[in-house]
């Protein structure tokens, strides 16, 4: 019998593809034309960051507590008893946080306003310091080629608000807000967010209790708390076209549940789909639909929220786009029951990052903007949020975050299916441009693709910023 060696192997390999290539035919014409994973030209590459979780300064410049300056000094809230009081201090590095985008070569940058900074008890007189304030960031922005996308409100509530999200007043009050930065800020700011992830700050904080401010009320509390969130919304999409220049672009950043079909097929996508609009009734299917669906309200019984005339119809205001918070897949499949679906659980053994929650399912990008897109039709999409997190050891000066380099990798090539049939997503916006406060978790989940010291405020990038940084310059999945 003969003996090859590998090097023999891979000669006759090589002469066979390289005749199969001269042919055009079989699997070596497809390895002589690799697979375009190239982006449309114009697609927006961004990071995203909030304000209570970056700027710190919190008792600087007439800036009013927060619901979370309450609870994140309440002993036992949050981890290591972590608050965002200095936070990244981005407050005054904020031209440090902008180098970093250019340093990334992207030209998006989603940020947040902290309302108590504009109007420290939520409403009355605004405070000039804070407006001043976030101008300087935007005209810094705007200097350096990259564009803001503003969202007005990202979890931090004034905490002088009577009720908070208990009471129906807090809704306008936003609005009033809301409309009040978008006459100031619009001349610049072509995008605006009304709210992020209306379920976390509703259900999280008032019906779980793990997030500001820490209560859990009984199902119709949390339904009403629920219904402010949308109207706030709602009424803020009004303020801002109302007090925005012409042509100024309105949407919101959602976190929906987005249920994948666990096959890829007609009845478990059709299961997919329905899940998705039933699982989300009381939040982006409301916004969407302008209404409470039959089988939310059935299934809520005397404990539906209370709606007051012409609620619904500015909770259904016409949005010029819709964001996506993507982290994590919920899985279906068909089932012969009413609903039609069944949830899949996670196992033990499904893979997930650093946080607990995080669970990785790469195709849960392409089922969130597909599904939205066939249920209500958006007129453009962007994913707001996407990220994970992860241990980020700090080694020799650097950290080699290879597996945020794979999470990122295979979400946004599933993104890239969806843009390559047709689906009308404009825009990417990486959560996070560096590590910062992480809400209950405090400073021990790392989000960011900059490294921060929260010592000493000193930014590194991450292998996973070389990666996205070339994935940028080329427009095309690396």
């Amino acid at each position: 019998m003969t003996n090859y060696t590998r090097r023999d192997i891979g000669k006759t390999f090589a002469a066979a593809t390289a005749a199969l290539a001269a042919t055009g035919t079989g699997a070596a014409s497809a390895l002589a034309a690799p697979l375009d994973m190239s982006f449309p030209k114009g697609f927006r590459w961004g990071c995203a960051t909030a304000s209570y979780q970056i700027e710190g300064a919190a008792n600087e410049d007439g800036r009013g507590p927060t619901n979370w300056d309450v609870f994140s000094h309440t002993p036992g809230r949050v981890a290591n008893g972590d608050t965002g009081d200095v936070a990244c201090d981005s407050y005054h590095r904020y031209a440090d946080d902008t180098k970093l985008l250019t340093g990334l070569g992207v030209k998006a940058y989603r940020m947040s306003i902290a309302w108590s900074r504009i109007f420290p008890e939520g409403r009355g007189k605004p405070n000039q310091k804070g407006v001043d304030h976030y101008n300087r960031v935007i005209d810094n922005l705007l200097a350096a080629g990259i564009d803001p996308y503003v969202t007005m409100f990202h979890w931090d509530l004034p905490a002088a608000l009577p009720g908070g999200w208990q009471s129906r007043d807090t809704a306008k009050a936003f609005a009033d807000y809301a409309g009040y930065m978008a006459g100031k800020l619009s001349d610049r700011v072509g995008h605006f967010m009304t709210t992020n992830e209306i379920r976390c700050f509703t259900d999280i904080g008032h019906q779980e209790g793990r997030h500001a401010p820490g209560l859990k009320l009984g199902q119709a509390d949390v339904n009403q708390v629920r219904h402010h969130g949308v109207l706030a919304h709602g009424l803020g999409v009004q303020a801002i076209r109302a007090s925005a220049r012409k042509g100024t672009q309105v949407g919101l950043a959602e976190n929906t549940v987005f249920h994948v079909p666990v096959i890829e097929t007609p009845e478990h996508i059709e299961a997919a789909k329905k899940a998705t609009r039933e699982a989300n009734a009381m939040f982006l299917t409301a916004i969407m639909e302008g209404r409470y669906i039959d089988s939310y309200l059935t299934a809520q019984g005397a404990a539906a929220p209370k709606v007051e005339a012409g609620d619904m119809a500015a909770i259904g205001s016409p949005l010029d786009f819709v964001a996506l918070n993507v982290y994590a897949p919920v899985y279906v499949r068909a089932d012969a029951s009413a609903p039609g679906y069944a949830v899949i659980p996670h196992l033990a053994s499904s893979p997930r990052m650093a946080s607990p929650w995080l669970y990785v399912g790469p195709e849960v990008a392409y089922w969130a903007v597909r599904t939205v897109s066939e249920l209500w039709s958006p007129k453009s999409m962007y994913i707001s949020e996407n990220g994970c997190s992860a241990d980020d050891p700090l080694v020799n000066g650097r950290v080699d975050d290879a597996d945020r380099v794979m999470f990122l990798r295979n979400y946004i090539g599933q993104l890239h299916r969806a843009v390559a049939e047709g689906y009308p997503l404009h825009g990417y916006f990486l959560w996070s441009l560096m590590d910062n406060f992480e809400w209950a978790d405090g400073y021990t989940k790392r989000f960011g693709i900059h490294y921060v010291d929260f010592q000493t405020g000193q930014r590194l990038p991450k292998l996973s910023a070389a990666w996205y940084r070339e994935l940028v310059a080329r427009n095309a999945l690396v």
